[in-house]
């Protein structure tokens, strides 16, 4: 039976495979190990094999693991749905922020920014138009990084979708390569404090297509830690 270590190192040699396949540099692609519903010690062995980058998507889980793992310089991100009341929770602990999807949010997340400080965010795109899912649609995306590029410390690094649940890899790769195209034309604005360099897309079962489309973000859960309970 495979252990953690194991999955770690398998997942490293799968995106290596399909970054260099694609023609891109292995070490431009980071994996986001989702923790949701792992426990603090699963963490903590997952960080003993050599990972460092988790991301949590519920504000209380966020909070007690950080807590639990304060001993570990662990780089956390948060790549949920936001409430606006959670902010205080997630602000101080995570150094990226994946799902800021309307403006209210970045104004409160700005409120909370120590002046002379930045806080790192993607901006959310609901790529696949499907209704269930959070995110800005591509057509109002421009709108909200004005709205953003206003606010004081905030720094968009790029965007973030989630792909469209179905069997249908063009689709998938549809929505992906439409989140790295309205990334690439956005870049080109030159808003201050949007770099926008980075892409995160991908999720276990499609993150393949992401790297070949440009994730530079991967979030893999069940690849590593086994299915959800």
């Amino acid at each position: 039976m495979a252990t953690l270590a194991d999955r770690i190192r398998d997942l490293g040699r799968r995106i290596a495979d399909v970054a260099e396949g694609a023609g891109r540099d292995p070490g431009t692609v980071r994996v986001v190990a989702i923790s949701k519903t792992v426990t603090a010690d699963r963490v903590r062995e997952a960080w003993a094999a050599g990972h460092r980058l988790f991301g949590e998507n519920r504000a209380q889980e966020l909070v007690a693991k950080t807590d639990a793992l304060a001993d570990l310089p662990i780089e956390w991100h948060f790549v949920g749905r936001l409430q606006t009341n959670k902010v205080r929770f997630v602000l101080p602990r995570c150094a990226l922020i994946h799902s800021v999807d309307r403006g209210e949010l970045a104004e409160r997340i700005s409120g909370r920014v120590a002046e002379g400080e930045e806080q790192p965010i993607l901006v959310q795109d609901n790529t696949s138009e499907e209704d269930a899912k959070a995110g800005v649609t591509l057509a109002a995306l421009p709108a909200l990084l004005d709205r953003i590029a206003e606010l004081p410390g905030l720094r968009v690094e790029g965007l973030m979708t989630i792909g469209p649940f179905t069997a249908d890899r063009d689709r998938i790769r549809s929505a992906f390569r439409s989140l790295r195209e309205a990334r690439d034309a956005e870049r080109d604005v030159g808003r201050p404090g949007a770099p926008l360099q980075d892409l995160s897309m991908g999720m276990t079962a499609d993150f393949d297509i992401a790297i070949e489309e440009g994730a530079t973000l991967v979030r893999v859960g069940t690849a590593l830690f086994g299915s959800r309970e």
